[in-house]
């Protein structure tokens, strides 16, 4: 297990439902992404409003099996959808592949460039919060609320 960074976290990465489900519940150890980062450390997990029906249910086709592989619990849109606007989480990000790079250290990863994660956190309840694209920063009154939950999940 990797170690969490010592610096209080201060970003936030938005993911598209089911992922970031997969990232927290379901052994998703990759955040494909089509742009690198060199960024290491603790992040909180957004989950996206964004919301196209068929392309939602090609991804839950797509992770299905892979989270099945892993004996991960089933989930559906319905359990998902309503965290959408909200802070879920948090992971730490400690590296960054590049497709053919090297050999994949996932059956997650596919793409460009994939985040590797580690020591994934589901806080008990959701924190309201607008995304953003990228890394970004969060407002202070929503940093109070994110460590107030993971004082109280543990």
């Amino acid at each position: 297990m990797h170690n969490a960074s010592p610096v209080r976290p201060t970003k936030a990465l938005s993911v598209r439902a089911p992922w970031w489900w997969f990232i927290l519940h379901g052994g998703k150890d990759i955040e494909n992404r089509d742009w690198p980062t060199g960024f290491r450390g603790t992040v909180y997990l957004h989950a996206s409003k964004w919301w196209r029906t068929v392309e939602v249910l090609e991804d839950m086709h797509w992770g299905g099996p892979i989270a099945e592989r892993f004996g991960a619990p089933k989930v559906t849109m319905d359990m998902v959808r309503p965290f959408g606007g909200c802070l879920v989480g948090k992971v730490d990000i400690v590296g960054c592949i590049e497709e053919g790079a090297a050999p994949a250290l996932s059956p997650w990863f596919v793409g460009e460039y994939g985040f590797v994660l580690a020591n994934p956190v589901a806080f008990a309840t959701p924190i309201p919060c607008r995304g953003m694209l990228g890394l970004f920063t969060l407002p202070d009154e929503v940093l109070a609320l994110a460590e107030a939950a993971e004082v109280s999940h543990g």
